[in-house]
């Protein structure tokens, strides 16, 4: 069962990472300071003050520069390998597993797979936003970005489970409407 609540957990945080790279991992970091959580033994780091302050750190910034017109635009294009990079960790991290190959093969699939997805659908939003609005509205999207970020972090931590159905439907929800995109648009 433990097994299960962690790769509930690790998948949560994983698509909140599509969200915003660094908030799943500062929640993460405070839930492992707090004891709620814990990660396995080579990411206890995790739960120290100095990566604390280095995750809030970034996080104040990220959050801010995607408020920052073409900024928000620029950052999408590199917060696709990075959401990937960080859903990987993250999933990694909280999977007590005998074998480090599995571990991190499970953590590259299930971690890196979900974060990627959820980011791109997340940057596709973004570019609609700046093609349909002028960039208008992109505050508004980055405001929803950050809502999701947090709670579905929040609810990783809290409640594994339904985090890990939540991700489960967002992740169809996106793939659906990629599927859709590209039947509108061949040439997409």
């Amino acid at each position: 069962m433990e097994l299960f609540l962690s790769i509930c957990l690790g998948i949560g945080l994983s698509a909140a990472t599509g969200f915003r790279i660094f908030v799943p991992a500062l929640i993460a970091s405070v839930a492992t300071m707090n004891d709620w959580i814990t990660p396995a033994e080579s990411f206890a780091w995790l739960g120290t003050w100095t990566a604390f302050i280095i995750l809030l750190t970034a996080t104040a910034v990220e959050i801010a520069a995607y408020y920052i017109p073409l900024i928000d635009n620029l950052l999408d294009t590199i917060a696709v390998p990075a959401s990937v990079i960080a859903g990987t960790i993250l999933t990694t991290s909280f999977l007590e597993l005998n074998n480090p190959v599995l571990q991190w093969v499970l953590g590259i699939i299930v971690g890196g797979g979900t974060a990627g997805v959820v980011q791109s659908g997340t940057g596709l939003l973004r570019f609609f936003s700046s093609k349909f609005t002028g960039g208008l509205g992109n505050p508004v999207v980055s405001t929803a970005e950050n809502l999701a970020a947090f709670s579905i972090s929040s609810l990783a931590v809290l409640v594994p489970v339904i985090a890990l159905i939540f991700t489960v439907v967002l992740l169809v929800w996106i793939i659906r409407g990629f599927k859709r995109l590209g039947n509108r648009n061949p040439h997409f």
